[in-house]
């Protein structure tokens, strides 16, 4: 598609909660918030002439390696949210994104994204192949306190969960979607915790990509203060993916 007329280098789209994105308390999933926040990345690439859609054209397509999420609240049932997002840097195969989330004015969520260019034939990274010049980066304007960082695994971790990637799991790339890797961690975490609103940031490192039918194994580990816990998940003995949650 070729760049809209309405482009604008920051933008910003309303998104209203419905009942299958929250938990039993009414509140908006984590995982759900992940969506929301990467469907406005999509959108702002959409109208900017980046979309998956125009990358397939040179077999591309834009994929996750790591994200940082900042949260002070959670909106919501029938909430009305307001997502904005710019970009902090786009050079070569590599972007990273920021986004925000309010409510009635007030932010609530923050996340910085790091992104690179994917072929989806030749399953590797390479420069982006479409002109991307038009978008003004904000490379001072963070949305989040703290950038993300590479997460450090515990060698003694305990395995808690063996899965297997099935269908369900994968998306439009042919890979286990990134917001699966969440759900699958955080379905071994505490349910009051998450109930509670105990999470006040979490980080994902995506190592490597998963595919129809692969075994995996999940590990859980947990710092010496007890403020953080760390997921991981490995396929045979290579690390696939880290998620490092910190508590209120």
């Amino acid at each position: 598609m070729p760049i809209s007329p309405n482009f604008t280098s920051v933008l910003s789209k309303e998104w209203e909660i419905n009942f299958t994105q929250c938990t039993p308390n009414g509140s908006l999933k984590y995982t759900d918030l992940c969506n929301l926040l990467q469907l406005t990345a999509a959108a702002h690439s959409e109208v900017g002439g980046i979309s998956f859609t125009d990358m397939q054209e040179f077999n591309q397509a834009w994929v996750l390696s790591r994200m940082r999420v900042e949260i002070t609240a959670l909106p919501k049932w029938q909430d009305v949210v307001t997502v904005k997002t710019w970009i902090n840097s786009l050079e070569n195969s590599r972007s990273v994104r920021a986004l925000e989330m309010y409510i009635n004015g007030k932010k609530i969520v923050g996340s910085e994204t790091y992104w690179a260019v994917f072929n989806t034939k030749a399953r590797r990274p390479e420069a982006l192949a479409l002109p991307f010049e038009h978008f003004e980066l904000f490379p001072e304007n963070r949305a989040t306190v703290e950038g993300f960082s590479k997460i450090n695994i515990n060698s003694e971790k305990e395995s808690v969960f063996e899965k297997t990637i099935y269908l369900s799991d994968l998306d439009i790339v042919n890979h286990a979607n990134n917001v699966k890797y969440l759900e699958w961690c955080l379905d071994h975490v505490d349910e009051k915790r998450i109930l509670k609103q105990e999470v006040k940031s979490f980080e994902m490192n995506f190592l490597k990509e998963l595919s129809l039918r692969d075994q995996v194994v999940i590990h859980e580990s947990e710092n010496d203060d007890q403020s953080a816990t760390t997921f991981s998940i490995t396929k045979g003995d290579k690390n696939c993916f880290a998620l490092e949650l910190h508590w209120k």
